[in-house]
């Protein structure tokens, strides 16, 4: 993994905030209401104008208006009083992006609490383009667990069995993305994962040594386990029992 420093280098993260800032902002088909950029979900911002009211500019087309407005977050980068508060400032698909370019300029509390948020709050982390699964796996081994995990969830994980069954729930989306870092303990909640969408999904069971699980997390109720990929063993589809034809009788 990459070395952190003693402290956390406020300064080094706020260049890097700054950087983030002045990428350009990527159209989508909803384009100019949803768009893509580490500080902004949307290409159309509220404005106050002299006379006190509120009016609205497209960052997409009117340049003056997205210089302003840069000027204005970097003024806010700089306020910041935290490598917390500013990952708070950048927009949910890029935080694990974010964090693995300022890892080395934090503590490594700090980095345990951001990667916690970061991942936990995440829509998929498990498929982020910007940060490879051997990254991912680097900073879950690199954290410090009691900061990665609340209190519950590091108790819960101390006394996990020195073999434990683990499941994953996939889609036709994620199908051939098994071997993740994100599985659950919970054999219904990856049930509940392969058919969302609607989807005729699969349920897989492994088994995993508890040296090999880097992180318990239960905030989102999912009983979620952070695991090595490389050391499931025994994995298999789970045989769901189809119960369909039981309520039509």
């Amino acid at each position: 993994g990459k070395k952190m420093g003693k402290g956390t280098n406020l300064t080094q993260v706020k260049d890097w905030a700054k950087t983030f800032l002045l990428l350009d902002i990527e159209e989508t088909k909803m384009s100019p209401f949803i768009v893509k950029h580490p500080f902004t979900d949307t290409g159309v911002i509220a404005l106050r104008n002299p006379d006190g009211s509120i009016g609205q500019a497209n960052l997409l087309e009117d340049k003056a208006e997205l210089q302003k407005w840069r000027r204005h977050m970097a003024e806010q980068i700089d306020r910041s009083k935290s490598a917390f508060h500013i990952h708070l400032m950048v927009t949910k698909p890029y935080r694990l992006t974010f964090l693995k370019y300022i890892q080395p300029y934090l503590s490594q509390k700090d980095f345990s609490e951001i990667l916690n948020d970061a991942w936990t709050r995440s829509e998929n982390p498990n498929s982020d383009p910007n940060v490879s699964q051997e990254e991912l796996l680097a900073m879950f081994q690199t954290a410090d667990p009691t900061a990665l995990m609340e209190e519950d969830e590091y108790l819960q994980f101390k006394q996990f069995d020195d073999t434990d069954t683990v499941y994953r729930g996939v889609t036709s989306y994620n199908a051939e993305n098994i071997k993740a870092l994100s599985w659950s303990l919970d054999c219904d909640k990856a049930a509940w994962f392969a058919h969302r969408f609607g989807e005729d999904g699969t349920v897989y069971e492994a088994q995993i040594a508890k040296e090999h699980i880097l992180a318990y997390f239960n905030s989102r109720n999912e009983k979620e386990v952070i695991v090595a990929p490389q050391y499931l063993t025994e994995l298999s589809k789970v045989q769901e029992i189809d119960d369909s034809f039981t309520q039509t009788m």
